[in-house]
């Protein structure tokens, strides 16, 4: 199996698991609020990730000279980023963060593409097209209105290319799970004090009714879902990895539906074909050209 190939195995599992963040995110919000199951959220995972590293003789890597200015780009990038996807939660549907984070393809392919040197071929810039062409449905069926909490997911969608392309370049010098320890050990302090100061302390009751959906979201999310990540980047170009994402939205769609109730209109539906097309032809490995000899 190439390096390829292996890296998209990656992404479609990546892919199963980010659809379920903005549900399991809204249970753990409703019961003890968005900073405070971010903080418990990012707790967690560090102490998971310092394990890994102290197991795997690693620390050292932290304080890598050659790392350090992607590592602090990526934390400061990863912790807004996460913060205002907490923070949208409060005020949209976990559908719509789920498809407004995917529209990180179309900053992606700004960024990179248009004005950056990373190339795609034809077929993927047409998957590309389609599935951005399909978040654009399911996000505005009827007319150009979003809320708060949509724009708020739409600045971490923009951040999102940005902290990708920092923690590649991380990821040259240092492990995956280097960088997401380093990221956490960064982010915590300032999430704690935030905290502190804009939310009210959770009552013992609600802290444990929201503790398995901290638990889930820490080991399935921020630790293994991350790792995936960034194994990928690694392997495939950041424009690729965000297009493979496409199934993630849909995933979030139905998901919302069968344990939150949020209603699929027919718009959503619509939404979703040129997302699975998109995707398909995104991952497709062109057959070589037949020559006579």
């Amino acid at each position: 199996m190439t390096k390829e190939r292996q890296a998209e195995l990656f992404m479609v599992l990546v892919a199963v698991l980010e659809s379920l963040f903005p549900i399991v995110s809204l249970f753990s919000i409703a019961l003890i609020g968005s900073i405070s199951s971010y903080a418990l959220i990012t707790a967690i995972a560090t102490v998971i990730f310092i394990s890994l590293l102290l197991y795997k003789k690693e620390f050292h890597l932290l304080f890598h000279p050659l790392a350090q200015k992607d590592l602090l780009l990526t934390s400061a990038l990863i912790t807004t980023l996460f913060l205002l996807i907490f923070l949208s939660l409060r005020f949209t549907t976990a559908g719509n963060v789920g498809v407004l984070l995917f529209l990180q393809l179309l900053f992606s392919y700004l960024y990179f593409n248009l004005f950056g040197h990373e190339k795609m071929s034809a077929l993927d810039t047409l998957g590309a097209g389609l599935m951005g062409l399909g978040a654009i449905i399911i996000l505005f069926p009827h007319e150009w209105h979003v809320n708060v909490g949509d724009i708020l997911a739409l600045c971490a969608a923009a951040i999102a290319p940005l902290a990708n392309y920092y923690q590649k370049r991380a990821r040259t010098h240092v492990s995956a799970i280097c960088i997401l320890t380093y990221r956490n050990i960064a982010a915590l302090p300032l999430i704690l004090v935030l905290a502190f100061f804009f939310e009210s302390r959770p009552s013992y009751d609600s802290l444990m009714q929201a503790l398995p959906y901290i638990f889930f979201n820490a080991i399935f999310i921020y630790v293994v879902a991350k790792i995936l990540w960034i194994e990928s980047l690694h392997r495939i170009s950041i424009t690729k990895m965000n297009a493979m994402l496409a199934l993630s939205p849909v995933f979030t769609i139905i998901l919302a539906n069968i344990f939150l109730n949020e209603a699929i209109e027919g718009e959503k539906i619509i939404g979703v074909l040129p997302i699975i097309i998109g995707g398909y032809l995104i991952t497709k490995k062109p057959k070589p050209l037949a020559v006579d000899l």
